[in-house]
């Protein structure tokens, strides 16, 4: 199994504690978790960078609580939000624009990154940081999906160490840690698992009709709205599936996914012989989040204790690909080629947006995804510019079409 988790956290050279840490996407349901970790454990981190996006009222907020040098956000009422709720006594540098979180990834005086910008937005900063040499904490799949190429060959220049954010990358990272030993031909397949969203069990009938409302009211995680989106179509999975071949080094062949609607199985890790390794928690971002950000120690979080009498029963079932045909769609994308995954994703952040500005229905969503892969034809991707740009047009086009 080869790996871009470059090099593999049991031999890199980890940043020490305290870790001067940059969150990118900090005022978003990641951002709320990872500072709650860090508030539970403040000798542990030095808060040095914080970007909030369109938010500059919550940003200034945790500035205010956390104090940290740089900020950024992404526009110009964005940061007249922040100047207006900015304590008097407090002067960071703030950047503005795109590019500003690409230089809140680099910073010489950071350790650790969190990328948890939502969709393809992610990718440059993540790029950024890996090229620079840091400790990432990826919670950004969109970033692989781009571009996973790129962002290897940049880990493995630079000795950047990634550590899986997602919950069911977090658990396969867990599973294969100290268990493979160099060796791929011990693993056999990894196998994620999806809750099934709040749509699980019902047929196409009922999903022409769903709304807004329904779909973002996820049954047991509490996430951004895109992200519900994703679930509610097992398109995050998709995300997921294609983000798991460009950390593990497998392909898709070798990556199952399970409906398991108690989200109590993050994911499963099946090696030759048979046997399977399953990480099993509560259902809260703080313990990935945790794992990530202080390995290779484990610490304190404020969540429940996982109580399996309590939980009674787990259960398991196959995908409906008929009903949801977006994890479909993903493997088909990965396979056709670097190109696919891109225009995957730049439609479906042009659908799920659309879909919750209610311009389209529930299932225009992997309609118009597999429209524009049927016609889209290989092209080269192999710098950032280029993937860049294909996002830009296939947009524009997927944009036209609504």
């Amino acid at each position: 199994m080869k790996s871009y988790i470059s090099p593999w956290p049991e031999t890199a050279t980890l940043p020490g504690f305290p870790r001067s840490i940059s969150i990118l996407g900090a005022t978003g349901s990641i951002g709320d978790s990872a500072l709650k970790v860090i508030r539970k454990h403040p000798d542990l981190f030095t808060v040095t960078a914080l970007a909030g996006g369109y938010n500059g009222t919550k940003l200034a907020q945790l500035c205010s609580e956390f104090r940290p040098k740089y900020v950024a956000v992404l526009t110009e009422k964005a940061l007249k939000d922040f100047k207006a709720n900015l304590p008097g006594n407090y002067a960071p540098e703030i950047r503005v624009g795109p590019k500003a979180y690409v230089e809140l990834a680099r910073l010489d005086d950071i350790d650790l990154v969190l990328s948890s910008i939502v969709g393809a937005a992610g990718f440059e900063p993540t790029l950024a940081a890996a090229k620079a040499g840091k400790m990432i904490g990826l919670a950004n799949k969109e970033s692989l999906v781009l571009g996973g190429h790129l962002i290897r060959k940049a880990c493995h220049s630079a000795g950047a160490t990634i550590l899986p954010v997602d919950s069911e990358h977090n658990a396969l990272f867990q599973g294969l840690t100290g268990h493979i030993n160099n060796n791929e031909l011990e693993l056999k397949r990894l196998i994620l698992t999806a809750s099934g969203g709040p749509f699980r069990g019902k047929a196409t009938t009922f999903l022409e009709t769903v709304t807004r409302d329904q779909a973002l009211n996820h049954p047991n995680w509490d996430m951004g709205a895109k992200i519900s989106i994703d679930s509610a179509t097992l398109m995050n999975k998709g995300l997921e599936l294609i983000e798991a071949c460009h950390l593990y080094g497998v392909q898709p062949a070798n990556v199952d996914v399970v409906v398991h609607p108690q989200s109590i199985i993050h994911s499963l890790v099946e090696y030759v012989d048979g046997s399977q390794l399953a990480h099993l928690g509560i259902p809260d971002m703080q313990v990935p989040i945790a794992h990530c950000l202080c390995f290779p120690n484990r610490v304190t979080v404020d969540v429940p204790q996982l109580n399996l009498a309590q939980v009674g029963s787990l259960t398991f079932e196959e995908p409906d690909l008929n009903a949801f045909p977006c994890l479909r769609l993903a493997r088909e994308a990965y396979d056709a080629g670097p190109s696919h995954p891109i225009v995957l994703n730049a439609v479906n952040e042009v659908a799920v947006a659309a879909f919750l500005d209610e311009k389209i229905r529930f299932l225009d969503i992997p309609a118009m995804i597999e429209s524009a892969l049927g016609r889209h034809k290989t092209v080269d991707v192999s710098t950032c510019d280029a993937i860049l740009a294909l996002d830009h047009v296939v947009r524009k086009e997927a944009q036209s079409c609504l």
